[in-house]
């Protein structure tokens, strides 16, 4: 159900960026799995013009891509960050080409719009879809600061980063210490007796 869903406006997007297509023809009868909790997977297959089918139920998943819930939104925004936090199994050099397609994929959503609605109704519509993305991309951050600063805070059920620091420092410097006095006693033991 969801990988029909899926496939209709991802072919649409690969039909207006025939690069993206060149790059998934060699890959073609590979099949890849998406894993986003709790949806259920979804198993792509890449066909021989660079476009994705549904995967069939016995076919072999030659990668596996999992995504935590929260990185959705930031893949949406096109969060960087986002993509080095996907989870990888498999061929991994199938999986990174199309993260690598999924980074620079582009949907000219105004043009399919305007073929619709006209040009400057499309336009608003597509200020506004950017203006709510980047709202909630804020909002989400806003909201993670805000719960972070009252768990160390309020709360300190979290501890500051300036005090990890300074833990870690003082593990090393105990680390150190315990080092030098190790060489110390194997001198000890190791010399003559008087």
């Amino acid at each position: 159900m969801l990988a029909s869903v899926a496939i209709a406006p991802l072919n649409h997007l690969l039909r207006g960026e025939s690069w993206a297509r060149k790059r998934l023809q060699p890959c073609a009868g590979k099949t890849a799995r998406f894993c986003l909790p709790p949806f259920p997977d979804l198993a792509l297959t890449v066909q021989a013009s660079g476009e994705v089918s549904t995967a069939s139920k016995d076919a072999r998943h030659d990668a596996t891509l999992i995504l935590d819930p929260g990185l959705l939104p930031r893949l949406i925004a096109k969060d960087e960050d986002a993509y080095r936090k996907i989870r990888i199994s498999g061929d991994s050099a199938f999986a990174e080409e199309i993260l690598l397609i999924g980074r620079n994929l582009h949907w000219d959503m105004e043009q399919d719009l305007s073929a619709v609605m006209g040009d400057i109704l499309a336009h608003r519509v597509v200020q506004t879809s950017e203006r709510f993305v980047h709202w909630h991309a804020e909002t989400i951050q806003n909201l993670l600061q805000m719960l972070t600063e009252y768990l160390t805070e309020e709360q300190h059920l979290l501890a500051k980063p300036v005090r990890m620091h300074e833990f870690v420092q003082e593990v090393n410097m105990l680390y150190d210490n315990t080092a030098n006095l190790e060489k110390r006693v194997n001198a000890l033991i190791s010399r003559p007796p008087l």
